[in-house]
C-alpha cells in the first residue's frame, strides 16, 4: 500500500489532482480479487507521464466511445468474448490519466451551448459515451463518473432494456443474460444525478440484417433488407417507414421511461447515412455520433459528431494516440497505402458455386499478402474495352451480371481487413440500346484526324443533362446497396483537343463558359483552346465531386481517388489532350492514382521511365503524401504478365525513392500472378520497414 501511494504522489504533477488521483488509487484497491503484491495496473509513473500535444484547433472537443467495463477483462472473454470490452482498471486510470493530463469532461448541453455562443468549451473538452446500456455501466462507470465529477452520455438499445428478467438478450450471435443490461429504475437514477444524459441507440437496429443475394448480415441502420422468399430489395419507402417507426418508437421509450425525449442518436456500429440522420433530426433527435476517429468543433455539422472507440487493449499510450488522431483517414496522419487492384470479371461465373470457391481463393489470397487497400471493381467489362456493359450492384439503368459488388466488398472488409474503394467509370457506360440516354454520347468534330478516335473509351457526354443524370443515378444506386470505403474514379474522364462535340457540350462552351460554340475557333485560338482545355478539367473533377457527394449521402465519411494518366504529369502541355492535371487532381481527391505504367506508354526504359516519373511527382511539394503508384501486372501489347521479380523490383525502386502509396493492376489470383511469394515482400503491410 505504501509503494503504491508513493507512486501515485510523485506522479502528480498539479497539486488540485490530489484527491482525485488518491481516489483513483482507492478505486484500484477496492476492485474484487485486487493483490497489493501485483504492480497496480495503470499507475505506473512511466504510464502516467505520457506526453500529450495540443494539436486540435480552439473550441475543439474529442468524443470516447466505451461499451461494458469488467473486471479481468481478458479472462472474461472465455465466457463473453467481446473486443469492445475494457477493464475495469483500465478506465480507472484513463479518467485519471485525462484529469492529470488537462483534459476537461464536459456534457452534451455544454457542447450544444457552445455551439449556440453561450460558453465556450474548456480547453481539451472531452466527452464521454458508454454504449449499449451495460449493467456495468451503473455498477462501475456510474460510482467513478460521480466521484471524479465527470458527466457522460449513454445510449440505451429499447429492445435490450424491455427483455423481462427472465428472458436471454439477443446480442449478436449470442444471448447474453438481460441481468448484463441497466434497468430503467438504474437509468432514472443516473439521470437524476445531472451527469448523465440518456440517448438512443435505436430499438431494435443493434443487429445485422441480410443485405444481399448471398445473406450476408449488414448493419440495420443502413441496410437495405434483402428479402430472400422473392429476391428482392427493400424499397426507398420501405426502408424509411423502417427506420422512422424504431426510432420514433426508441425516443417515445426513453422520453416516457425518464421523462426526456432523447435529443443525441448514436447510431449502432456507427453506421449511418444523410438519410437515416434526416429522419433522427425529424423525430427529435438532431444530434448524431458516429465511430470516425478525430476532434470536434462546435460548429461542425451536429449530425456527424465523431467518435473514437476505445477497446479491450487501449492502454495509457494508446490513449494518448488516439487522442492526437486526424479527422480522415481512419485516424492517420497520411496513411500508407499498399493497393491490389482486383476485376470482379475474375471471380463472377454463372455457376453460384464455383462464384463463391472463386471469392474464397482471393479471399484467403488478400489475408496473406495483407494490403492495407482493394480497388475492386463494381463494373462488368468482359470484353476488356474499359466500358461498363454491365454492373455488379442492382441499378435502374443497366443489366446486372449479378449482384456481386456488396459481397465481396463486405467479406474484403470484415475477412480480408482492407479498405475498400468501389472501382467505378466516370462516363464510360454502355447503355442499353433503348435507353434514352444511350446515343448521348461524347462526340469529336467533324473533320478531326482519324487518330483522334483511338484509343478513346466509348463515353457518354458529361454535359448532356440526361446523361448526367443516368450516371448520377447509377452512383446513387452503388451507393444505396453497398457499403465501402471509397470511390476510385476510372480513367475514362477525359476530353482530347477534339472532344467534346456534341450539341449539348457546345452549349455548354457558349453560355455557360462565355467562350465560343465553334470548336475550330476554339482550337485555332491558343489562349482560347488553352482556356477551354482548363475549364475541361475543372468540369470534369466537379463532376466527380458531385458524384462524390451522391454517394455521401449513403456513406458519409466516403474517400475519394481518381486514376491519371503519366502523360499529363510528364508533361503538363497535354491537358489539352486529357482534360487532366497533376495539380487540379491533388487539390480535388484524397487520393491520386497515376497510372504508372511504362510498358503501356511505350518506354525503351521501364526503370528509367519509373525514375523520371518519381523525379516529376517529387517536384510538386507534398504529393507523394497522396500519390499512389499504380503498376501494371500485365503487358496488354502482348497478353503476358510482367515477370513477378520484375514488378517487384518496380515497387521497390518507388518506395525506395519515396514514394507511400504503391499497388499493381491487375491480380490475378487464379493464375497465382504475380506470384504470392514475391510479391508479398512490396505489397504487404507486414513487411514494410515501419511496421518490423
Amino acid at each position: 500500500m505504501k509503494n503504491l501511494l508513493a507512486t501515485a504522489l510523485i506522479s502528480l504533477r498539479k497539486p488540485e489532482h490530489l484527491f482525485r488521483h488518491l481516489l483513483s488509487v482507492l478505486l484500484i484497491a477496492l476492485l474484487p480479487g485486487f493483490a497489493w503484491s501485483q504492480p497496480a495496473a495503470g499507475v505506473e509513473v512511466s504510464r502516467l507521464q505520457i506526453a500529450t500535444q495540443d494539436m486540435d484547433v480552439p473550441q475543439s472537443y474529442r468524443v470516447l466511445c466505451y461499451h461494458d467495463v469488467r473486471d479481468n477483462v481478458r479472462e472474461s472473454f472465455k465466457v463473453w468474448p467481446e473486443a469492445t470490452a475494457v477493464d475495469t482498471r483500465d478506465l480507472i486510470a484513463q479518467l485519471s490519466w485525462l484529469d492529470q493530463n488537462g483534459y476537461h469532461p464536459v456534457s452534451l448541453q455544454q457542447i450544444i451551448d457552445a455551439r449556440a455562443g453561450k460558453k465556450p468549451l474548456p480547453e481539451k473538452a472531452i466527452l464521454l459515451t458508454f454504449d449499449d446500456g451495460f449493467e456495468s455501466i451503473y455498477t462501475k462507470v456510474f460510482p467513478m463518473l460521480k466521484q471524479f465529477g465527470f458527466p457522460a452520455l449513454i445510449a440505451i438499445v429499447g429492445d435490450w432494456i424491455q427483455t423481462p428478467q427472465d428472458q436471454a438478450v439477443q446480442f449478436g450471435d449470442i444471448k447474453a443474460p438481460r441481468q448484463a443490461f441497466v434497468n430503467w429504475d438504474q437509468v432514472r437514477e443516473m439521470q437524476a444525478s445531472g451527469l448523465i444524459e440518456v440517448a438512443s441507440h435505436s430499438h431494435s437496429l443493434h443487429k445485422g440484417i441480410i443485405g444481399n443475394p448471398q445473406g450476408n448480415m449488414m448493419p440495420a441502420a443502413i441496410t437495405r433488407f434483402y428479402w430472400p422468399q422473392n429476391k428482392q430489395y427493400e424499397s426507398d419507402e420501405a426502408y424509411t417507414k423502417r427506420i422512422r417507426a424504431d426510432l420514433e418508437r426508441s425516443a417515445s421509450l426513453i422520453e416516457k421511461e425518464t421523462g426526456k425525449r432523447p435529443r443525441a442518436m448514436v447510431w449502432p456500429y456507427g453506421a449511418n447515412s444523410q438519410i437515416a440522420n434526416k429522419i433522427a433530426a425529424e423525430v427529435g433527435m438532431p444530434i448524431s455520433l458516429n465511430l470516425e476517429p478525430g476532434p470536434n468543433t462546435p460548429n461542425d455539422d451536429p449530425n456527424y459528431i465523431r467518435r473514437t472507440l476505445v477497446v479491450f487493449d487501449t492502454e495509457l499510450n494508446g490513449m494518448a494516440e488516439i487522442l492526437r488522431q486526424p479527422a480522415t483517414y481512419d485516424g492517420v496522419e497520411r496513411p500508407m497505402e499498399r493497393v491490389i487492384h482486383i476485376d470482379l470479371d475474375y471471380i463472377y461465373d454463372p455457376d453460384p458455386e464455383v462464384q463463391e470457391a472463386n471469392l474464397s481463393k482471393l479471399l484467403d489470397r488478400i489475408v496473406r499478402l495483407r494490403p492495407t487497400t482493394v480497388y475492386l471493381q463494381a463494373y462488368a467489362d468482359p470484353d476488356g474495352d474499359g466500358v461498363a456493359d454491365a454492373l455488379y450492384f442492382p441499378n435502374r439503368h443497366m443489366p446486372v451480371r449479378a449482384d456481386l459488388f456488396t459481397r465481396v466488398s463486405w467479406q474484403l472488409r470484415t475477412r480480408g481487413g482492407v479498405r475498400v474503394f468501389a472501382w467505378m467509370p466516370v462516363m464510360a457506360f454502355k447503355l442499353p440500346d433503348t435507353h434514352p440516354a444511350a446515343t448521348h454520347l461524347v462526340q469529336t468534330m467533324p473533320g478531326a484526324p482519324e487518330s483522334a478516335s483511338q484509343n478513346r473509351y466509348l463515353r457518354l457526354s458529361p454535359f448532356d443533362p440526361l446523361a448526367r443524370q443516368t450516371i448520377t443515378e447509377i452512383y446513387e444506386d452503388l451507393g444505396k446497396h453497398s457499403a465501402f470505403y471509397g470511390v476510385l474514379f476510372h480513367d475514362d474522364a477525359t476530353l482530347s483537343d477534339y472532344e467534346d462535340a456534341s450539341p449539348a457540350a457546345l452549349a455548354v462552351y457558349r453560355d455557360q463558359w462565355k467562350l465560343s460554340g465553334s470548336m475550330e475557333e476554339l482550337r485555332q485560338d491558343p489562349q482560347l483552346r488553352r482556356l477551354w482545355a482548363q475549364k475541361k478539367t475543372a468540369y470534369l473533377n466537379e463532376f466527380t465531386l458531385q458524384l462524390a457527394a451522391t454517394l455521401r449521402q449513403y456513406q458519409p465519411a466516403l474517400m475519394t481517388a481518381r486514376n491519371i494518366y503519366a502523360e499529363p504529369i510528364l508533361n503538363p502541355d497535354s491537358e489539352d489532350w486529357f482534360a487532366q492535371t497533376y495539380p487540379s487532381f491533388l487539390a480535388t481527391y484524397d487520393y491520386t492514382a497515376i497510372m504508372a505504367m511504362p510498358y503501356m506508354e511505350g518506354a525503351k526504359d521501364a526503370t528509367a521511365w519509373l525514375a523520371h516519373l518519381m523525379d516529376t511527382v517529387k517536384k510538386t511539394p507534398g504529393a507523394l503524401r497522396t500519390t499512389v503508384f499504380e503498376l501494371q501486372s500485365k503487358d496488354w501489347r502482348t497478353g503476358q504478365p510482367i515477370p513477378s521479380k520484375t514488378l517487384a523490383a518496380q515497387i521497390r525502386q518507388l518506395r525506395l525513392a519515396g514514394a507511400r502509396g504503391v499497388g499493381y493492376y491487375p491480380d490475378d489470383f487464379h493464375a497465382n500472378q504475380p506470384e504470392e511469394d514475391i510479391i508479398k515482400p512490396e505489397i504487404s503491410v507486414e513487411t514494410h520497414p515501419a511496421r518490423r
